[in-house]
């Protein structure tokens, strides 16, 4: 990691400074730090010193011209209230006495936490987030206007009151009210959070020009997944996710997290280290390249993020934006040598394959100079009389080692994907990955969440691969093919042999209703076309199964309880009825969480419990991350607002509704399981959701 590298140059050059300095020194102070929304750094006293100096560097460390030496006196202390907000530093003391000066102390990061949450945390439940209502007469601003979001209402949002449980019975037995039913006993409670995008937004190898020079009122999902401003502040926005998440453990434990996928925007190996490093709790620089205005620019200055309580196990699914160049691209050599290069992408608009014959406007990049993060380097390429530059960074490489060489397939774009999460401090390692998933290169597992629970959850990758037969936007849809087809089946069958409660965590839904409020069922897996009316499609093997087919496979295993998805950036649940209304137990619930990027930014709470007539209730809760008034996380809401509300149009200037919804979801059981979950589970606590 570069921050690595940056700590060891910034301790030789402490240690090249003292060099020359005679044999009878005193010894040098052994200095610590405790890092957080306040910073201490205290030292030890060194017999016989008259005093001490500390000396700093800023960090990214850019030279010995940037070394600053302060005369401490005897004082062998300092606390973050003396520092600026958002300060980073490396730190070394020397102690001195009549005579001589020290060696240097051992070198310290120190980084003040310009990022804590709102003290109030609540889930929606309690109290919601929503925009404030505009005039329709307000001025009509495009994407790229972001010092006029504020100006004009946009980015305004404001709290209401909290959105209660629906209790849904829709997969029960016909006349099943549950009027009388009371939950019990709490047998599981977990977290999602999926589409963090975390966004390399200084990398060359973006498509930010296809969304920010998209007119007013464009309405399309696209335009948004090519630039918004939250761009800027991805780290941080989940930062605040994750010590949201802490808090609520700290009144309701949870048993583990879990993401579903698109931690990365653009599947670079340093958005995925953005993310674990956040996850883990370590020091973040959210600037790439040159690292411009990571000293004076709020959201490029490194900070500590939080972590993860590490008494919460956390797992992973892999999504579209971590195997593909904004998650519909297939990578090659010639993208993967934009990553990592200097220049600024050149791309057409239509969203083919990249290549050096297809283009004509350079996409951008955040110019990290600037407050706003505007945007340079975009447009078409007749503006620009040489190729505008960055600064390469080889921690930019595409983690995709796909090739394609007529209709030969090589690499993989899952590989050196997973390989990341054995690189963690929080646990478990791999984060549910094995060693056996990367000799394969597969990225389906199983896991038990909870010792002597029989409760099981299957980690699938639904996602599409390579494939030299399907074009735009194959990779953007879900697929599995027989070989994560058979693992699938055996999985399920080997839950339902063990008595086990089954839970499908994937990326991609399956067969979801078209929205919150409109339940038609929508396609989410790919299936060939035919232009030929005559000629049946040939069935592709790398998606063998249509919604429906899969569907009626998921329909033959009474113990699957749900199936948990992201990917489509709503929070939207669907009822999957048993096909034999006879046997309703052979039905399932289907639960998407929303994205951490786009509004409404949040995540869900899971909370599996027996009800006292042993049927099973799922309670699914969003939860609007703490964010507190004028932090950077606070900064990215509003953001996610107002671009949500120039690309809808004018039909969004008086929604204010929070695009939340929190139910219990009731699923009946067969007799034998509910005689097996009879006895499990701790008693409810009265607490709300």
């Amino acid at each position: 990691m570069k921050l690595k590298r940056h700590f060891i140059v910034i301790a030789c050059a402490f240690m090249l400074l003292i060099s020359a300095t005679a044999y009878a020194q005193p010894q040098p102070p052994v200095l610590s730090v405790t890092n957080g929304s306040w910073v201490y750094l205290s030292w030890n006293e060194v017999k016989g010193a008259t005093g001490y100096t500390l000396t700093y560097a800023p960090m990214p460390y850019t030279g010995p011209a940037s070394l600053v030496s302060v005369d401490m006196g005897t004082q062998r202390s300092l606390s973050g209230g003396e520092l600026p907000a958002g300060s980073a530093f490396y730190v070394a003391v020397q102690s001195r006495d009549t005579t001589d000066v020290s060696q240097y102390s051992n070198v310290v990061s120190v980084i003040m936490g310009s990022y804590p949450i709102a003290a109030d945390v609540f889930t929606t439940v309690q109290k919601t987030v929503s925009p404030v209502a505009l005039s329709l007469i307000t001025p009509q601003i495009s994407p790229a206007d972001i010092s006029l979001y504020d100006v004009f209402g946009y980015s305004a949002w404001q709290e209401g009151p909290g959105l209660s449980l629906v209790k849904r019975t829709d997969i029960m037995p016909a006349g099943y009210s549950g009027a009388s039913v009371i939950n019990a006993n709490r047998l599981l409670r977990l977290f999602t959070i999926t589409d963090i995008h975390i966004t390399d937004k200084e990398s060359p190898a973006q498509v930010i020009y296809y969304g920010w020079s998209a007119p007013f009122g464009t309405d399309g999902t696209l335009y948004i997944g090519a630039y918004s401003p939250i761009i800027s502040y991805t780290t941080h926005f989940l930062d605040a996710a994750i010590q949201t998440v802490n808090a609520l453990h700290n009144q309701t434990p949870f048993d583990f997290g879990i993401s579903l996928g698109d931690n990365c925007n653009n599947t670079q190996y340093n958005e995925l280290r953005w993310f674990i490093d956040v996850m883990d709790g370590k020091e973040i620089t959210p600037s790439s390249g040159a690292h411009l205005g990571a000293n004076t620019i709020d959201y490029q200055k490194p900070y500590k993020a939080a972590g993860l309580n590490k008494l919460i196990p956390w797992y992973q699914v892999v999504g579209n934006h971590d195997q593909y160049l904004t998650g519909l691209l297939r990578e090659s050599d010639y993208t993967r040598s934009l990553h990592v290069g200097d220049t600024i992408f050149n791309y057409s608009l239509d969203f083919a394959s990249p290549s050096p014959y297809n283009k004509g406007y350079y996409m951008g990049v955040v110019d990290g100079t600037t407050p706003d993060g505007n945007i340079r380097g975009a447009g078409p390429e007749s503006y620009f009389a040489t190729p505008p530059k960055v600064a390469a960074d080889p921690d930019r490489h595409s983690l995709s080692t796909i090739n394609v060489v007529g209709k030969s397939i090589t690499g993989s774009s899952t590989l050196n994907w997973m390989n990341e999460f054995f690189t963690t401090t929080s646990s478990p390692v791999g984060h549910g990955f094995m060693q056996a998933n990367i000799e394969n290169d597969f990225a389906c597992y199983t896991f038990d969440p909870k010792a002597n629970m029989p409760i099981r959850v299957i980690a699938l990758d639904d996602t599409c691969k390579a494939n030299v037969n399907a074009e735009i936007p194959y990779d953007g849809m879900g697929c599995i093919d027989q070989t994560r087809y058979e693992w699938l089946v055996r999985e399920l069958q080997r839950g339902q042999d063990d008595g086990m409660l089954m839970i499908i965590a994937a990326h991609v839904p399956i067969a979801p209703q078209t929205s919150l409020t409109n339940p038609t069922p929508i396609t989410s897996f790919y299936v060939p076309t035919s232009t030929d009316p005559y000629v049946p499609p040939v069935r592709d093997p790398h998606s063998i199964k249509t919604d429906n087919e899969l569907l009626a496979t998921l329909h033959n295993y009474p113990n699957l309880i749900l199936w948990m998805a992201g990917h489509r950036h709503l929070n939207v649940i669907t009822a999957q009825p048993s096909p034999d209304s006879a046997h309703p137990e052979y039905g399932f619930w289907e639960v998407e969480t929303v994205s951490l990027r786009d509004f409404p930014k949040q995540f869900r709470t899971f909370d599996i419990v027996r009800n006292n007539d042993n049927s099973i209730s799922i309670i699914a809760v969003d939860v609007d991350p703490a964010v507190k008034d004028g932090s950077l996380a606070e900064r990215s809401l509003s953001y996610a607002i107002g671009i949500g509300r120039i690309s809808v149009g004018l039909s969004s200037f008086e929604d204010t509704t929070s695009q939340a919804y929190n139910a219990e979801l009731v699923k009946q059981l067969s007799p034998a399981m509910q005689m097996k979950i009879a006895n499990y589970g701790s008693p409810m606590a009265t607490t709300p959701f």
